[in-house]
C-alpha cells in the first residue's frame, strides 16, 4: 500500500517540487502552503508529514504539537532556511524524525523520507522473486540465505523492476527514476547497470523488449 505523506511549504514552487520528486517515489502526497490548511486536515490518514519550519504567522513547531498530540507515533521531517543548533535541538525535542536545511537537493529529501519510512515501517518480510530474497530494509538481496554484492544503482534498478513488475519501461525512463532527471551522461549506463545486474542474479526475469526498454515477467 502506498504512503501518504502530507507537505506542509509556503514556498509554492518549492512545494511543487517536493510534491513531484516524492510522487515519482510511489508516495501519495498532500501539498499545503499554511498552517490553517494542513490544520483542517490533521485527522485525515497521513504516514508522514514534511513541515517547513516558518509558515505563516505560525510554525511548523505549532503544527508537530497539534501532530503528535493526534498519533504521537506519526513521523514528521522538518525544512528549513535556518541552519541554527537551537531549531534543530527544538524540532527533536518536539518529536521531529529529521531535520534539512534550505536549499537542499530534492534527491536528498527523498532519500531522507525513505530512510524515515523504512524505519518507522520496518517489516521483517522478505520479498520473494525468482529465487532470491529480498530484504528492502536493509538493502540486501540474497539467493539460498547468501547476501550478494550490489552497488546502490544495481539494488535501485532491481527494486524498480520488482515494484512494477509486468511494466515496460524506457531506457530514459529508467534513467530518469533511478538516475535523477538531471543526470548527465548516455542511457547506456541503463545497460551497462543491468548487465552487471543479470550477471550477480542471473535467474531474474528482468526482459530485453527489443527497440523499446525492459521489462521484469
Amino acid at each position: 500500500m502506498k504512503k501518504i505523506i502530507n507537505v506542509v511549504e509556503d514556498e509554492k514552487d518549492l512545494n511543487e517540487l517536493v510534491k513531484r520528486y516524492l510522487e515519482k517515489e510511489g508516495y501519495i502526497i498532500n501539498s499545503y502552503l499554511t498552517f490553517d490548511e494542513a490544520y483542517a486536515h490533521l485527522d485525515d490518514p497521513c504516514d508522514l508529514w514534511v513541515l517547513d519550519i516558518m509558515l505563516d504567522d505560525k510554525s511548523g513547531f505549532d503544527l508537530i504539537e497539534e501532530i503528535k498530540g493526534r498519533n504521537k507515533d506519526t513521523p514528521v521531517i522538518f525544512m528549513s532556511a535556518r541552519d541554527k543548533e537551537f531549531d534543530r535541538i527544538i524540532g527533536l525535542e518536539k518529536g521531529s524524525d529529521d531535520y534539512i536545511t534550505k536549499p537542499f537537493s530534492p534527491k536528498e529529501l527523498v532519500l531522507r523520507v525513505n530512510n524515515v519510512i523504512r524505519r518507522v515501517y520496518r517489516s521483517d518480510e522478505r520479498i520473494h522473486i525468482d529465487g532470491y530474497e529480498i530484504d528492502e530494509t536493509q538493502r540486501i538481496v540474497y539467493q539460498n540465505n547468501v547476501p550478494l554484492d550490489l552497488t546502490t544503482k544495481e539494488f535501485d534498478l532491481l527494486m524498480l523492476f520488482v515494484k512494477n513488475r509486468g511494466t515496460a519501461f524506457l531506457r530514459e525512463q529508467i534513467l530518469e527514476k533511478v538516475w535523477d532527471e538531471n543526470f548527465y551522461g548516455s542511457d547506456r549506463v541503463v545497460d551497462d547497470t543491468l548487465r552487471r545486474l543479470r550477471k550477480k542474479m542471473p535467474k531474474i526475469n528482468i526482459q530485453t523488449i527489443y527497440g523499446f526498454g525492459y521489462r521484469l515477467a
